[in-house]
C-alpha cells in the first residue's frame, strides 16, 4: 500500500473517530431531525414518549457533562436540581454535593442543615435531555448555583433493540430509579449567585 493511501486511511478513520465522540453538539437534533407527534417523538432511531408535563423553579446544586454511552447520546448534561428549602444557599452550602455516573450524591459533616428526609425529597438528579440546538446551547451556559426555569416533560425512552430508559414521576422517591429523565422544551436563567 502506497504512502498515500495509508494517510488517507488514517484521516478518513480520524474524521469518522471525531465525528462519532466529538463533534459538538453530538446527538442534539435540528428542528427537522427531531419529529414529534404530540405525546411521541422519534429522535435518531429513539421514540420519546411523554409521560407527565413537568416544569419549575430549580437551584442548580450540581452539573455534570456527559460524551460516551447510549445514554450521553440523548442527554449530554445532568443537573443536579434542588427546590423548596433546597434552593436556599444556607441549606446547600452546608452538604458535599457531587455527581458521577449519572448518579447524584450528598453529604453533610456533622448535622445536616435541613432534616434528612427533606433534602432527599427536594433534590434529584435530573437528565436533560434538549429539544432543540438552541436548547442544548441555552443548557450549556447554566452554571452550578443558578437559579433556573425548566419545563418540558417526563419521558419514556425506548429503542427498537428493547433498550429502555424511564424517568422517575415522583419527587419523594429516592435510590435507583429515582432520577427525573426531562424533555427540555424551554430553559431560563431567573438568577445566579
Amino acid at each position: 500500500m502506497n504512502r498515500f493511501l495509508k494517510y488517507l486511511i488514517i484521516f478518513a478513520i480520524g474524521f469518522a473517530l471525531w465525528n462519532y465522540w466529538l463533534k459538538p453538539d453530538k446527538g442534539i437534533s435540528d428542528a427537522a431531525d427531531y419529529q414529534s407527534t404530540g405525546a411521541v417523538h422519534q429522535f435518531q432511531g429513539y421514540r420519546i414518549n411523554n409521560l407527565e408535563a413537568y416544569a419549575g423553579e430549580f437551584r442548580v446544586l450540581s452539573r455534570e457533562d456527559y460524551s460516551f454511552g447510549r445514554e450521553a447520546e440523548l442527554s449530554p448534561v445532568d443537573f443536579a436540581l434542588g427546590w423548596g428549602s433546597m434552593t436556599n444557599s444556607a441549606v446547600y452550602k452546608q452538604l458535599s454535593i457531587s455527581q458521577s455516573n449519572r448518579w447524584y450524591y450528598w453529604r453533610y459533616e456533622n448535622a445536616p442543615p435541613i432534616p434528612v428526609n427533606e433534602i432527599s425529597t427536594h433534590s434529584a438528579n435530573t437528565h436533560l435531555i434538549p429539544a432543540s440546538k438552541q436548547i442544548a446551547k441555552q443548557l450549556k451556559e447554566i452554571d452550578q448555583d443558578d437559579l433556573i426555569y425548566l419545563k418540558g416533560q417526563l419521558v419514556e425512552v425506548s429503542a427498537a433493540d428493547g433498550w429502555k430508559w424511564r424517568s422517575s414521576l415522583s419527587r419523594e422517591d429516592t435510590g435507583n430509579g429515582a432520577c427525573e429523565l426531562m424533555l427540555v422544551e424551554e430553559v431560563r436563567v431567573i438568577s445566579n449567585l
